[in-house]
């Protein structure tokens, strides 16, 4: 158990675990967080968790801990730490069952005082074209070919089926196509479980959520985006399904074998790992490639279906009722890419676990409009709270790997919140705050209360006092629709 005595200061919102903590570990732990942030990560095992990951083979730098960290599988969500290919390894368990969890941004032309009126109708509409729920089927159902091909081509096979457009892709994460992906390294338990559920949002925290354009703090940047103060922003929160949950439970088990085949010692069985560039590391980097690129496909179909809700209710009634992809980002990934160390460029795979990619100016990978600003970072915060949008900077590179923090951060866990929270009771007090809900369980609405999460407005603070990102809009959420 990791506690405060072990920690050293070294910046104003910057803690470090030495690797003198534990003869284990091969690199230092760093922890962003402010003293409330920091005593929240002490409340749990993620800390702990941290340490443990920080004994990994091939390991660079150091781990970095967001400051919106909270205990996960074997490895703390809100947890980056980089493997050089040559040595080192990758770690499902360190990327996540949601493989490429990801919010995706649209922004709209709409005045919020033209559309408040109709918002009620929005979020039923939303509701009804955007299904959501456990084991929920959605209106793509696939054949086994066409399942392959959207995990080899990602959201470029949702622009083939007139469900996106050119602009959707540029302003994705590798627009919306991971490379590697072979379906080859499926199992048929996933095939089954991925087949009918593109096109679904799921339950637990995900969410599309209409939003308004509360403040700009970065005009250009919001201009660059399409963000305007007083305007509707749309937020659509999700991942891969339980395809992409099977991918990890496929390869948590398959590689336990290997960890011990490589002779790798863990701490934890749940960081179970292989060599990234064995057999086993490269099945499973393909098949998590696939999940990926599932998942960029899921939000695109989702993206199209509000669209849909959108012209539904809006159409005549408003002047513009389109809506323009800001960004689409993911979490919950491991990525092969090339980063500065010591002076020397090296590829290493960075896992990011409940932490989004955040790269500074000049990035080539980004569409035009933002290589001159950095990467759009969207930050959402809990259910009812303030949501932020942020741009990745230089200083990003050097810090954590060009990666930044995902969200608020759980503080109660979901079987807590149920315990402590009554959804209906929930219901009523987002309503009579402005914030029309749309849930198909109250259980599932009391496990993402704000109370269940940390202050969103604090976690952004900090990792802005560190420079990985700068402030850009914060928005405020007017109506939710949850599984």
């Amino acid at each position: 158990m990791v506690h405060k005595k072990d920690l050293q200061r070294v910046g104003p919102v910057v803690w470090e675990i030495p690797p003198t903590f534990r003869p284990d570990m091969r690199v230092p732990v760093r922890l962003l967080a402010d003293e409330r942030l920091l005593d929240a990560a002490l409340g749990d095992e993620s800390l702990t968790q941290a340490v443990n990951a920080s004994t990994l083979p091939g390991l660079v730098g150091h781990v970095t801990v967001m400051p919106d960290v909270h205990q996960g599988y074997g490895f703390p969500i809100g947890g980056v730490a980089a493997a050089r290919l040559t040595d080192g390894v990758v770690s499902p368990g360190a990327i996540g069952y949601d493989i490429n969890c990801g919010v995706r941004l649209l922004s709209s032309g709409i005045p919020f005082a033209d559309a408040r009126p109709l918002l009620g109708d929005l979020a039923s509409a939303l509701d009804a074209h955007c299904p959501s729920g456990v084991g929920t089927k959605g209106s793509v159902p696939l054949t086994a070919k066409e399942l392959d091909r959207v995990c080899r081509e990602g959201a470029s096979w949702a622009l083939k089926q007139g469900w996106a457009t050119a602009e959707d892709i540029a302003c994705t994460e590798e627009n919306g196509r991971i490379d590697g992906a072979d379906p080859e390294c499926i199992s048929e338990r996933a095939r089954q479980r991925g087949r009918p559920q593109l096109g679904t949002l799921g339950a637990g925290n995900h969410f599309v959520e209409v939003d308004v354009v509360e403040q700009v703090l970065d005009a250009r940047a919001a201009q660059a985006m399409g963000l305007q103060e007083g305007h509707l922003a749309l937020q659509i929160h999700c991942g891969s399904r339980g395809f992409g949950h099977q991918v990890c439970s496929d390869f948590v088990a398959e590689l336990q074998p290997a960890t011990r085949r490589y002779g790798i010692q863990l701490p934890d069985r749940e960081l179970v790992c292989a060599p990234i560039e064995s057999p086993e590391g490269r099945r499973y980097l393909a098949a998590m490639a696939c999940a990926a690129n599932y998942a960029f496909a899921n939000r695109q179909i989702l993206a199209h279906h509000a669209r849909e809700a959108f012209e539904e209710v809006l159409r005549g009634h408003v002047r513009r009722w389109e809506l323009h992809q800001v960004y689409d980002i993911a979490h919950n990934m491991g990525k092969i890419e090339e980063h500065t160390l010591a002076g020397r460029r090296e590829r290493v795979c960075v896992h990011r676990k409940g932490a989004t990619r955040a790269f500074g100016p000049g990035f080539a990978g980004l569409p035009p409009q933002y290589r001159p600003l950095g990467q759009p970072v969207l930050v959402p915060g809990s259910m009812g709270t303030a949501s932020w949008v942020l741009l990745g900077t230089a200083t990003s590179m050097e810090v954590s790997f060009g990666s930044c923090c995902h969200g608020a951060g759980r503080v109660m866990s979901r079987h807590q919140a149920k315990r402590t929270l009554r959804g209906e009771r929930l219901r009523q007090d987002l309503e009579q705050a402005g914030v029309h809900v749309r849930a198909g369980s109250l259980a599932g609405l009391a496990e993402e209360a704000p109370q269940a999460y940390k202050d969103v407005d604090a976690v952004v603070e900090v990792v802005t006092q560190v420079g990985i990102a700068t402030k850009v809009a914060r928005l405020r959420p007017v109506a939710v629709v949850k599984g």
